[in-house]
């Protein structure tokens, strides 16, 4: 069954070749094959209405020696004339038919109906003057009728001669010239085709190129060039590749980096544990106050273990192609107060004025634990990285759309340099004072995956030695 899915499949992938092939034959032969019907018609019918000029021209000749000669009333006089006639009839193919006032035929080059009567429509209509040539499509024949006058008043129309020919002869010889012209043909289709198969071939050359170059990326060359400029289309498609191939060579190296980063931030704190256990197994007859000085250090790189692996979940959580949010209707307000308030104590420590000013009353569609914590973040950072005796403002406001939170302090402040890598994991712009007060990294990197996934976004304004602001947007309404 899997061999015969296979196949179906293989049948179905078609190379590009096949469709440009055709098109190619399409273009080249097709036209060709109509010119070629649309001439033979054009032949044949040309031969049929110059033999019908042909022929009419002779039996005008005819009936103006007849007239001369008195052909309807001497007839048994002019056997040259009977001589002439025959032979054209046997010229065209055909048969001419002499018919006297009487409608009675008195001359037929066949010998078959002499003496017999002929009334038709185109014989009478000639008895009238008219002169006819018409065709017979179906039966492949033509026929012409013309009014013989009388010699003694060329007003009066004594006969009619009537001359029917046949155009199979003309049907063979196009049948012949169309059987000829198809092994032509033939020869020219195969021709076209060895023709339109090398062009294909060649244009597709660029392609395949591009396909070899694409087959060595998979077998992990990321660093292989792949630009072919032979084509726009494929030079797209190689600027395209190219620039996913950059792309996933950050996330590998971004992927890399985080990797390490995590074995180095999780190693730290058990080194640290590690040497302070050490150092206590060490000692002999040491002092309760320096043993329990030893335990608090031991329990604080705990929680710091603790705190890098809870934020290093929280990440991995947000990191779900479809991570969940428990949006519910919140008071922005409220959860403010309540992100202070358990704050203000940590603020105290350094004498950080904590203040909140609310512009209007807020509600709006959210997850009130990933954005608390998002929040938490950023005032905790603020207060963190702040210098004694400074201040940390809290601005909530909103408008008919959005609603705006700015964290704004005096503190130490990020340079320009630094401030485009402030949310990424792992990055510390001082990493001897993040360690000092606990930081572990991820906090921006959170904070930043919680407003994105609220729909919203933050930005960073800071200037080194006066202070930061971040301003985070979000939707008053969640839209999934």
């Amino acid at each position: 069954m899997k061999k015969l899915i296979k196949k179906i499949r293989f049948r179905r992938c078609l190379s590009m070749k096949v469709p440009l092939l055709f098109c190619f034959l399409l273009v080249t032969l097709v036209p060709l094959l109509v010119q070629a019907r649309f001439l033979a018609g054009f032949f044949r019918q040309s031969q049929i209405e110059d033999s019908m000029i042909e022929a009419q021209s002779k039996c005008l000749m005819l009936t103006n020696k007849m007239i001369t000669l008195d052909y309807i009333n001497n007839m048994s006089n002019n056997p040259g004339l009977d001589a002439e006639m025959n032979v054209t009839a046997d010229l065209f193919n055909g048969r001419i038919v002499v018919i006297d006032s009487s409608f009675k035929i008195i001359k037929d080059t066949f010998e078959l109906t002499k003496g017999k009567t002929s009334v038709v429509e185109e014989v009478l209509r000639s008895f009238e003057g008219e002169t006819i040539n018409r065709r017979n499509k179906e039966k492949d024949y033509f026929y012409l009728t013309l009014p013989v006058y009388s010699k003694a008043d060329s007003q009066k129309v004594e006969g009619v001669l009537l001359m029917t020919a046949s155009t199979e002869s003309m049907a063979l010889l196009e049948s012949q010239v169309m059987h000829k012209a198809g092994f032509l043909q033939f020869v020219l289709f195969l021709f076209v085709a060895v023709i339109d198969l090398l062009a294909a071939s060649f244009l597709m050359k660029p392609f395949k190129k591009l396909q070899e170059r694409l087959n060595m990326v998979s077998e992990g060359n990321l660093d292989q060039d792949i630009q072919v400029d032979d084509y726009k289309e494929t030079r797209g498609i190689s600027n395209a590749v190219s620039q996913t191939l950059r792309k996933l060579k950050a996330v590998d190296q971004s992927r890399q980096e985080f990797v390490s980063n995590v074995s180095h931030e999780l190693k730290t704190p058990i080194t640290s544990i590690r040497v302070l256990a050490d150092s206590l197994m060490g000692m002999e007859d040491a002092p309760v106050e320096l043993y329990r000085e030893f335990m608090v250090d031991i329990s604080d790189e705990i929680d710091r273990e603790g705190k890098i692996i809870d934020d290093l979940l929280s990440l991995v959580k947000m990191d779900k192609s479809s991570p969940d949010l428990n949006i519910t209707s919140v008071s922005i307000n409220a959860l403010m107060e309540q992100i202070l308030k358990r704050l203000r104590p940590i603020a105290k420590k350094r004498n950080i004025e904590l203040v909140f000013e609310s512009q209007r009353e807020v509600t709006a569609d959210v997850d009130e634990v990933k954005l608390s914590l998002a929040l938490s973040n950023l005032v905790e950072n603020a207060v963190k990285y702040n210098h004694e005796d400074g201040w940390v403002h809290v601005v909530l406001d909103a408008d008919h759309k959005f609603f705006y939170v700015k964290v704004i302090d005096n503190g130490v402040g990020i340079a320009p340099e630094f401030q485009e890598h402030v949310f990424e994991r792992f990055y510390r712009v001082d990493k001897a004072r993040s360690r000092e007060t606990g930081g572990t990294g991820l906090g921006l990197a959170i904070t930043r995956n919680i407003v994105i996934l609220h729909q919203g976004a933050i930005k960073l304004q800071s200037k080194e030695g006066e202070g930061t602001t971040f301003t985070v947007r979000i939707p008053l309404n969640y839209i999934p």
